[in-house]
């Protein structure tokens, strides 16, 4: 899936803090110009959930949530703030897993996370406790941001919008694709030959999630201010999927 063997990931320098509201479109060009970089056709723009959620105005304040009975009472199981356990729940189509420390819900769009993806990490509190919660739809949100890229820049790319997951089973978090726009998500691979001529059967690949893996690890976890990375050299088709390709469907989910 990567042309000639090669793949090239470059952050984009200058972006500044967002606030609501702010032209994610216009953030990208001007990063560009300040990198010296220009996008090419068959690009992707791999852009952090947090820097979406703050454009989108997804930055709440926990003095202005009530606290549900439901919250109060699940806030002593995991020993976190009430007001954040009922944004959580907000969030939540279903809990999953409570116990100490740990509160996990199948959120909203599918995803089973901890604390419903909301962050308290890399935003301005401005001496307030405030919490930032995932874009309503990530996937919408890829899909504009895509338009605009294609109006300003001339250039077909696919957008990915990405955030730092854990797994089942596993240890420490990965570049997990949220949003997804002009090329696929999944891609079925049953049908192919491998190298000894046998037909896969089973074989289906996570390709945006491969690539926000990838992304994540030039944007880093902490001070390094990198939300932006373009990803030149995967050879993927134009097809618009989504993110939502990339959730197993409930009925086939195992360990639910």
């Amino acid at each position: 899936m990567v042309t000639e063997a090669s793949l090239s990931l470059f952050p984009l320098a200058g972006v500044p803090l967002i606030e609501a509201g702010a032209d994610l479109a216009a953030v990208v060009f001007a990063a560009l110009e300040t990198s010296g970089r220009s996008l090419v056709d068959g690009d992707i723009v791999v852009l952090a959930q947090k820097i979406v959620s703050k454009a989108e105005g997804r930055l709440v304040e926990l003095a202005g949530v009530t606290a549900s009975a439901q919250a109060i009472d699940i806030a002593r199981q995991v020993d976190k703030d009430p007001r954040l356990v009922e944004l959580i729940l907000s969030e939540a189509q279903e809990v999953m897993r409570v116990r100490k420390g740990v509160l996990i819900v199948r959120h909203r769009l599918g995803l089973v996370l901890a604390n419903a993806g909301i962050d308290q990490s890399n935003i301005d509190h401005d001496g307030q406790s405030r919490a930032l919660l995932l874009p309503v739809d990530p996937d919408a949100s890829a899909r504009a941001l895509r338009a605009s890229l294609a109006e300003r820049c001339g250039v077909d790319v696919a957008v990915l919008i990405i955030d730092s997951l854990g797994r089942a089973w596993r240890t420490g978090t990965t570049g997990t694709a949220i949003g997804v726009a002009g090329m696929p998500a999944l891609l079925d691979l049953r049908g192919r030959e491998d190298l000894h001529g046998r037909r896969l059967e089973t074989s289906e690949l996570g390709l945006a999630d491969e690539v926000a893996a990838a992304a994540s690890l030039v944007m880093g976890q902490a001070d390094e201010g990198r939300p932006i990375v373009i990803v030149r050299g995967v050879d993927h088709d134009r097809r618009d999927g989504s993110a939502a390709d990339l959730i197993r469907p409930r009925h086939m989910d195992l360990f639910a």
